[in-house]
C-alpha cells in the first residue's frame, strides 16, 4: 500500500516565539540560549544569526566571538511550550494519525486524503502561517525516514514533495551525514571507503557495511535506498507509566523505603527511556497496613525521563504524607503525561547531560545482562537486609 507520509519542522521554533515577542528582533543576530559566564550553549540561532556560522549546540561564548552584536536570550520554556502545543492541536485536528517527536517537529500519515499530500501540506503550512504566524518547512514522501530528509532540503519556509518510487534517486546526491545513523565517527569510516554521498553508500554491498557496522551497518543499507517502514504512530496512546512494590512485611524504616523509592523511580525512569519517552506529572501511591490508600502528584516545568528527577518529585511527595516510623504496605510510583522527550538538551546543565549519558549506557547494560546487572548502593545493601517484595509494574 502506497502511503503518504508528512514531517513538518518549525522553523527556528525558539527564535520565532521570541519574534513574535519582539518584533524589533526580526533581522537582527540573535538567539536562545545560555550565558557565556556559564559555559551555556545556544539552543535556536536566528537566520541572521546563522549567517556567522552560528548553530544550534555551539557554546554561547564561542557564537560571541563569531558576531559581536549578538543578542543572547534566555530560554522561555513554557511559552514555546504554549506555541507548540497549539500548533500540534491543529496538526491533531487536520489529520488521523499525528506523532510528535520533539517540541517542533511531527510526523503526519495523510494515506487516505483525497488532497494528497503536496496539498494537504500547503493547506496547513499557509494556516500555521496565518493563525499562528509561525514559519515551517515540510517534506512528503511515503516514509518518514525521506520526509524528514526532505524538511532538511526544503528549510527554511519550504516544502519538498518526493513521489513514490523516486525515494532513492532524491536521496543518492545528499551528503551521507544528512541519513539517520550517520553520526561524525560513522561518517569518518565512510570516508574511508570513499563514500561521501548517500548515493555511495547505498551502492556498498550489504555484506561490506556489515561487516564495518554489524547489524547497524544492515540498517544503514536499507535507509540508502530510502527504504522504511515505520509506521506514524500517535504517542498519545500511551498515557502513564508506573512501578509498584507490595511489601511480604510491611517497612517503616526510612531509608529502606527511601532505597526502594529510588528503584521503583529508575524502573520507571528505565522504560521511559526504552519507549523514547518522558512525563511532566509524577505520582506516587501508598498503601498502608489498614489497606486504605493514597495518591499524590505533581506537575513537572519539564517532561523528563531522568532517574534522578522523578525521584526527586517523588521523594518530595512521599515526605509531605509520610509520618517517621509509619508502616507501609505498598508503595509506587508513576510518570504520566507522556510523550516525546521535547527537553532541548543545549538549554541544561552539563550534568544533566551526563546523567543522561550515564543512564543511556545503564540501560544497556541492563539490557544485556538483566535488571540486577547493575545496583544501586543503597538497594544493594538492603537486598542482603531482606528477601525482596512482589513487584507490579503497569502501563496504561
Amino acid at each position: 500500500m502506497k502511503r503518504t507520509i508528512l514531517h513538518v519542522d518549525l522553523d527556528a521554533f525558539f527564535c520565532s516565539v521570541e519574534e513574535l515577542r519582539d518584533t524589533e528582533l526580526i533581522g537582527k543576530p540573535f538567539v536562545v540560549g545560555g550565558s557565556a559566564e556559564g559555559r551555556g550553549v545556544i539552543s535556536s540561532a536566528s537566520y541572521a544569526a546563522r549567517e556567522y556560522g552560528i548553530r544550534s549546540a555551539m557554546p554561547t561564548a564561542r557564537a560571541l566571538n563569531l558576531c559581536r552584536d549578538l543578542i543572547v536570550l534566555p530560554a522561555r520554556h513554557r511559552i514555546y511550550s504554549e506555541h507548540s502545543r497549539k500548533v500540534m492541536s491543529l496538526l491533531r485536528d487536520s489529520a488521523p494519525v499525528v506523532e510528535q517527536i520533539s517540541i517542533d517537529e511531527a510526523f503526519l500519515d495523510v494515506s487516505d486524503d483525497p488532497r494528497g499530500g503536496p496539498q494537504v501540506a500547503l493547506d496547513l503550512k499557509n494556516e500555521i502561517q496565518d493563525r499562528f504566524k509561525l514559519r515551517t518547512s515540510w517534506g512528503i514522501a511515503n516514509n518518514k525516514l525521506v520526509a524528514k530528509i526532505a524538511t532538511e532540503v526544503g528549510k527554511p519556509d519550504g516544502l519538498v514533495f518526493v513521489p513514490h518510487g523516486e525515494e532513492a534517486a532524491f536521496l543518492a546526491p545528499l551528503p551521507v551525514g544528512m541519513l539517520w545513523g550517520v553520526g561524525p565517527k560513522t561518517q569518518t569510516r565512510l570516508a574511508e571507503h570513499g563514500v561521501r554521498t548517500i548515493g555511495d553508500l547505498a551502492m556498498m554491498s550489504s555484506s561490506i557495511l556489515e561487516g564495518l557496522f554489524g547489524e547497524h551497518g544492515l540498517d544503514l543499507a536499507t535507509k540508502a535506498k530510502g527504504i522504511d517502514k515505520r509506521p506514524v504512530t500517535d504517542e498519545r496512546e500511551t498515557h502513564s507509566m508506573s512501578s509498584e512494590r507490595t511489601f511480604e512485611r510491611d517497612i517503616a524504616d526510612e531509608s529502606e523505603l527511601s532505597s526502594i523509592l529510588l528503584q521503583l523511580c529508575g524502573n520507571v525512569g528505565q522504560r521511559l527511556r526504552a519507549e523514547e519517552l518522558a512525563g511532566e506529572t509524577v505520582r506516587i501511591k501508598l498503601r498502608w497496613p489498614d489497606f486504605s490508600t493514597l495518591t499524590r502528584q505533581t506537575k513537572l516545568e519539564q517532561p523528563t525521563d531522568q532517574d534522578g528527577e522523578i525521584y526527586q518529585a517523588a521523594m518530595e511527595l512521599f515526605k509531605r504524607v509520610w509520618r517517621k516510623g509509619r508502616p507501609v504496605r505498598l508503595l509506587g510510583v508513576g510518570v504520566s503525561d507522556l510523550g516525546p522527550p521535547i527537553r532541548q538538551l543545549a538549554l541544561f546543565s552539563q550534568s544533566w547531560e551526563q546523567d543522561g549519558r550515564l543512564l543511556k549506557a545503564i540501560d544497556e547494560i541492563r539490557a544485556k545482562y538483566g535488571s540486577s546487572a547493575l545496583l544501586r548502593g543503597g538497594v544493594l545493601k538492603r537486598r542482603y537486609k531482606r528477601k525482596p517484595s512482589s513487584e507490579k509494574k503497569d502501563r496504561n
